[in-house]
């Protein structure tokens, strides 16, 4: 026993020394000096399950307190979803930051089939059986590959749209009036957003994620269901009180959010539809512009092309209009925003072709929407694929990829002469 946790310090101590990340060694060799006992021995171990293997997750014991990253000036991300980040595609995600403009990923914690990451000690959580769809159980190694190649961590909770919790703990869902569970076209449950516990659900597991290691937290489905008036007619909210509103339910609870997380000092931040940049109400869903510029550290408007109705600032198929689209929805969103401490604006922009919509987007489409928000002097940004995939090509070069590819031309230059 005792000779196997001083080979698992040395295979340790051998990772720090030698590698950026935990996981970008091959096989490593112990080293022999002060080690006699222990003998260059190659281990046969893969790069992923040498990460996978220096910090299991255990969650019955308190973690130690993380060391945050500071937020990179500015944040050019891209969305991970749970399945990539606890698979071994993460690897290619991270050598596409080391060598783009990436320097953060917005990574699923709780998406919207109400799974988590990793194991939870969240007590609703254990509740419901969250835990029993996790998508990866070495969470804290996975963070320390991301810290270590300057890569910022954000986790995404997605709030009012968690079908697990809704059909778990049916109080606190939305119900149908002819009985039983509200669902949505695609039949999703979701749960009650005028319910204060549903939000406090997200908050705990927010609070969890920092001391894993996250350094900001972001909420997605931070309103109402977004269905046809004749079948939110069907939906009865329990939870809702007199005189309360869909707008007041969410504005409250952001609020709240934001409050309750401060005492961790991390940026607390919220997704919404692109579309409140351009409304005069809520759209049905309880999203105004002004509730959350003015309580957030920095709101995401999902300005997707494919997603605006035909006419939308005057193009009968927006889709085909990523520069145009951005760059006028953008420019709401600046004007709307002229508050003391207003929050920063951080456009989610599209990396992904809806259905069979033309024009599919390729490095043309991504890049223009990059350069509308470019020049309207907002620099921080999300790519969001729901499949995880993204294209080099749209992506400029890192400055050390730069500098790497001008040594290589100077040195054949310099063999030449």
């Amino acid at each position: 026993m005792r000779l196997a946790r001083a080979a698992h310090v040395v295979v340790l101590w051998a990772a720090l020394s030698v590698s950026r990340g935990l996981f970008a060694q091959g096989a490593p060799i112990l080293p022999t000096t002060g080690w006699e006992s222990f003998r260059a021995v190659p281990i046969p171990v893969t790069p992923e399950q040498f990460a996978a293997r220096l910090r299991p997750l255990d969650l019955r014991y308190a973690p130690p307190e993380p060391d945050f990253l500071v937020p990179p000036p500015p944040v050019k991300a891209l969305y991970v979803n749970a399945w990539a980040f606890g698979s071994s595609k993460l690897w290619r995600l991270i050598r596409l930051a080391d060598s783009t403009e990436i320097n953060a990923f917005v990574v699923d914690v709780k998406d919207d089939t109400g799974c988590l990451l990793y194991p939870s000690a969240v007590q609703t959580a254990l509740e419901i059986g969250a835990n029993r769809c996790v998508r990866t159980r070495d969470v804290r190694s996975r963070l320390d590959s991301l810290e270590a190649h300057g890569i910022y961590a954000i986790a995404r909770f997605v709030v009012a749209k968690d079908p697990l919790l809704a059909e778990r703990k049916p109080r606190w869902s939305v119900q149908d009036v002819a009985g039983g569970l509200w669902r949505d076209r695609i039949g999703s449950a979701w749960v009650d957003a005028f319910n204060d516990s549903v939000w406090i659900y997200s908050a705990r597991l927010a609070e969890e994620a920092v001391r894993l290691g996250f350094s900001e937290v972001q909420f997605d489905y931070v309103r109402f269901p977004d269905e046809p008036k004749e079948r939110l007619a069907t939906a009865i909210f329990a939870a809702r009180r007199r005189g309360d509103t869909q707008r007041a339910a969410v504005a409250r609870n952001i609020q709240m959010l934001k409050h309750r997380l401060a005492p961790l000092g991390v940026p607390v931040t919220f997704d919404i539809f692109g579309l409140t940049v351009a409304a005069t109400g809520d759209m049905g869903i309880g999203q105004v512009w002004e509730d959350f510029i003015t309580v957030a550290d920095v709101v995401l408007p999902m300005v997707y092309p494919s997603h605006y109705y035909r006419g939308a600032y005057g193009f009968d198929r927006p889709n085909a209009h990523p520069y145009q689209v951005v760059r006028q929805a953008l420019r709401e969103a600046l004007a709307r925003s002229q508050y003391p401490n207003a929050a920063q604006i951080r456009p989610y922009l599209q990396a992904f072709t809806l259905g069979r919509r033309l024009p599919r987007y390729t490095r043309h489409e991504i890049s223009e929407q990059i350069r509308a928000a470019e020049e309207l002097g907002i620099h921080s940004w999300v790519l969001w694929n729901p499949r995880s995939v993204y294209q080099r090509d749209a992506l400029r070069p890192s400055r050390t990829a730069v500098r790497s590819a001008g040594a290589r031309i100077e040195a054949v230059s310099g063999t030449s002469q």
